[in-house]
């Protein structure tokens, strides 16, 4: 069945017939459904106890349920479209995917063991559906890749320009108002307090989940016409810097105001919460100002 249309191609006409009943598909491959559980199982366990608990992470259960739907609601398609995978295909995924799911396992590095279960979940969809059934659920696949924590490494080295940059917007907006700030690198000065800029102040946390909730409302919604997804995607960008701006510059004022246990303490968990909230009603609003551009990028596809 065609992905954009949901008229049946080709392939569909030359599939096996396929209960379209998604319990009945389980209860027929109950193997299938205890070795996935079985194998995901642990992973979900140390996510849930580690990444999910952090600002980083708190996208995490939403994509994994959201991403599940996802490929449920296609569920008529996928049945439609069934047809034997290739075992040399399943064979190299599969090879790849549980060293490194054992590997990531064995030495705790969770963003193995996550990539390598998504890899391994790959290899059973391309054994019992086929490759068109893959290519029909591309988005969901790439959507369930933001469960994957991001490496601490890479998450070091991406966050600490990003720091910088969001330090210097502050510092200079402040000072533009007449308040004592200043700034050594990282670290901001207001009159006699000293805050570091952490992690989730520079915009990085913001930016995963911004980008991984943005990417789901743009292929629901707006799915339809790529320039324009594409445009609205890259719009995030900004938005979660801007969004992390105002954050860090309230923090910095309530540190001087009322000082820095007021600041570390519950109102800095709130602000964080608010930031984001705001970022993506903002996103919304944006999808709204530019319905204009919208539809005519829809009236010259329709044209074309």
């Amino acid at each position: 069945m065609n992905s954009e249309t949901g008229q049946p191609s080709a392939a569909a006409t030359t599939a096996k017939p396929a209960n379209p009943d998604l319990r009945a598909f389980l209860i027929d491959h109950w193997p299938l459904a205890i070795g996935l559980i079985a194998l995901a199982s642990p992973t979900i366990g140390s996510l849930g106890q580690g990444p999910w608990q952090q600002e980083s992470g708190v996208h995490g259960v939403i994509v994994l349920v959201t991403g599940i739907w996802l490929i449920v609601r296609r569920w008529a398609d996928i049945a439609a479209l069934r047809s034997p995978g290739s075992p040399v295909v399943t064979a190299m995924l599969l090879a790849a995917a549980l060293p490194l799911y054992i590997a990531g396992r064995a030495f705790d590095f969770i963003s193995i063991e996550a990539a390598a279960l998504l890899l391994a979940g790959v290899a059973v969809m391309q054994q019992y559906w086929g490759m068109a059934a893959v290519r029909l659920l591309w988005f969901p696949i790439l959507y369930l890749g933001f469960v994957v924590p991001i490496p601490g490494w890479l998450l070091d080295t991406v966050t600490l320009p990003l720091k910088v940059l969001v330090s210097e917007l502050v510092t200079g907006t402040l000072a533009e108002f007449g308040y004592p700030v200043g700034r050594l690198g990282v670290t901001l000065y207001i009159a006699s307090y000293q805050l570091l800029m952490e992690d989730a102040c520079a915009g990085l946390n913001s930016l995963v989940s911004l980008s991984a909730i943005g990417l789901f409302y743009v292929y629901l919604i707006r799915g339809a016409n790529p320039v324009y997804s594409l445009l609205l995607l890259a719009m995030v960008i900004p938005i979660a810097i801007a969004a992390n701006c105002v954050r860090v510059a309230v923090l910095v004022l309530i540190t001087y105001y009322l000082g820095n246990a007021m600041a570390q303490g519950y109102l800095h968990n709130f602000a964080g919460m608010v930031t984001f909230v705001s970022a993506l009603l903002f996103v919304f609003l944006l999808d709204w100002l530019m319905t204009p551009l919208r539809q005519m990028l829809e009236r010259k596809s329709a044209a074309a």
